[in-house]
């Protein structure tokens, strides 16, 4: 498949002028490769989870956690940035288990489209140690929410802002070999595949790339879709599950309050469309929302989580 650099440079339009018909034009020709009729190349992911969302994690040492969930059958860990390095590589060395991202640890709270240049510059640079931490741990990605849209931060400013911030970290990102991958979530921004599609070729470097957190979409859109427009430029997946029965009776936010294989995702559709664009990225994070509170830690993580996840990446 063409890189995407090679498609930007190939393209008449160029960066420049770049439009909604390029977007489709890629999609177009992932589409047709399934025409073909050629075999599917067969998914198979490994199992990670966002360290962040660990039950109760405070009452576990980092080494503690990495055990327990290498008991649970996970292959990788996601790790905030900012954590003591010798105390994540100790645990990475002992248990075995791989780190495949990163999630940087500042990005709500210091927005790289705050209009305080102060904030910004605290963003950019802790955006920086998340780039050195990953490198530390053999990462070859973090997740980076691009900033948000607010009463006071208008879509285009945000737009313009959050693309010149992180532009300035590209160079660094390519010399550390680690992709920084914009996430989807509920700031009000990038509220459109094709439009992420767009963002993240402006850039125009390999090194920027999209992680796709599944439940996120759900409230407003279909998993399958972005997947299939956004395609080789997937570069990680959150896997989490959501309820829209919930979402209707209780809110938006209660969406996320259901296990795996109990909310409305299309998990065989999914798995589909991630074999049709030829997803590469190897692991599936989860990122449980909800939590059986009876049930003790080290039972919920195999059995909920791990479990589930095999039946998921089955289907």
């Amino acid at each position: 498949m063409m890189k995407r650099r090679e498609f930007l440079q190939k393209s008449s339009a160029g960066l420049a002028g770049l439009t909604m018909g390029s977007v489709l034009m890629n999609h177009e020709t992932t589409s047709a490769n399934k025409k073909t009729g050629q075999p599917v190349q067969e998914l198979s992911l490994k199992k990670g989870y966002m360290l962040g969302t660990f039950p109760e994690r405070n009452e576990y040492t980092v080494m503690q956690q990495f055990q327990m969930l290498k008991t649970a059958g996970f292959h990788g860990v996601e790790p905030d940035s900012g954590l003591d390095r010798s105390e994540v590589l100790a645990a990475k060395e002992e248990t075995g288990l791989e780190i495949p991202s990163i999630v940087v640890s500042t990005h709500w709270s210091q927005p790289l489209t705050s209009p305080d240049p102060s904030v910004r510059q605290a963003g950019l640079d802790g955006l920086e140690i998340a780039l050195e931490d990953a490198h530390e741990y053999g990462a070859a990605r973090l997740l980076l929410v691009p900033g948000r849209v607010t009463d006071e931060i208008t879509y285009d400013t945000a737009y313009k802002r959050s693309q010149e911030e992180i532009s300035k970290m590209v160079p660094l990102a390519e010399e550390l070999n680690v992709t920084i991958a914009i996430e989807n979530v509920w700031n009000r921004f990038l509220l459109s595949p094709m439009e992420a599609a767009r963002y993240v070729d402006e850039f125009n470097s390999d090194y920027v790339g999209w992680y796709f957190d599944i439940g996120n979409i759900l409230n407003y859109g279909w998993p399958e879709h972005w997947i299939r427009i956004l395609g080789e430029r997937i570069s990680m997946l959150h896997i989490k599950e959501y309820s829209m029965e919930k979402r209707n009776s209780e809110g938006p936010g209660a969406g996320f309050r259901t296990n795996y294989l109990e909310g409305d995702n299309n998990w065989a559709g999914i798995m589909q469309a991630l074999r049709d664009v030829g997803y590469r990225g190897e692991y599936g994070i989860a990122e449980p929302a909800y939590r059986e509170q009876d049930i003790p830690h080290d039972r919920w993580l195999k059995e909920y989580v791990s479990d589930r996840m095999d039946t998921i990446f089955a289907k």
